[in-house]
C-alpha cells in the first residue's frame, strides 16, 4: 500500500525564531518525523504549501482537493493547520468518495520539545491504513469522522461532536 502524503503547513511545521519571537515556517518536517518514528510505510510526500490553517483560502482548499482527486494512491494523510482542519475536512468529504483521507497536525510545533506532532502522526499513518474510504482527522490519539468533530479552543484539544 502506497500512501501521498500532502503537506499544507500548519502548526506542525512552525519553527520558534529567536530574533522575533514569533513562529514562522522555513521547511517541512515530515520526511524528518517519518524517520525519526522509524517508519516502514510505503510513502510519497509533497509540499503543496506551507501555511498557517488561519490563511487559508477556498481556493486553497480547492487546490488540496484536486491533488486529492488527481492522486494515484487512494490513501492520503494531509498535514494541516488545527484552526480550520474540521472546515477543510468537510470541504474533501463532499467530493471524495473513493479514498481513505486523513488530515492531522498538532498543537506543539515538531521543532520545540513536547510536541504532539510524532503521536498524531504515528495515528494518522495507523488510521490511513485501517480506516474505510472516508475522510477522517486524527488528533489527541483519537481517529475522528469528518462530520462528528470541533476543536475545543479552550482546552486545546479536539472532541466529538
Amino acid at each position: 500500500m502506497k500512501i501521498k502524503v500532502l503537506i499544507t503547513g500548519g502548526t506542525i511545521d512552525k519553527v520558534y525564531k529567536e530574533l522575533s519571537g514569533e513562529l514562522a515556517f522555513i521547511e517541512t518536517h515530515i520526511i524528518e518525523m517519518f524517520n525519526r518514528g522509524r517508519s516502514m510505510a510505503d510513502t510519497l510526500s509533497e509540499v503543496l504549501f506551507l501555511k498557517d490553517s488561519l490563511e487559508m483560502t477556498d481556493s486553497d482548499r480547492q487546490f488540496i482537493l484536486d491533488k486529492c482527486q488527481s492522486s494515484q494512491e487512494e490513501y492520503i494523510l494531509i498535514t494541516h493547520g488545527t484552526d480550520t482542519m474540521v472546515e477543510t475536512a468537510n470541504y474533501l468529504a463532499k467530493n471524495i468518495k473513493n479514498k481513505t483521507v486523513v488530515l492531522f497536525g498538532s498543537m506543539i510545533p515538531y521543532s520545540i520539545d513536547n510536541s504532539d506532532s510524532l503521536f498524531n502522526l504515528g495515528v494518522a499513518l495507523s488510521a490511513v491504513q485501517l480506516k474505510d474510504h472516508g475522510v477522517y482527522i486524527a488528533m489527541n490519539g483519537q481517529v475522528f469522522d469528518f462530520d462528528k468533530v470541533q476543536k475545543d479552543k479552550g482546552l486545546g484539544i479536539f472532541t466529538n461532536t
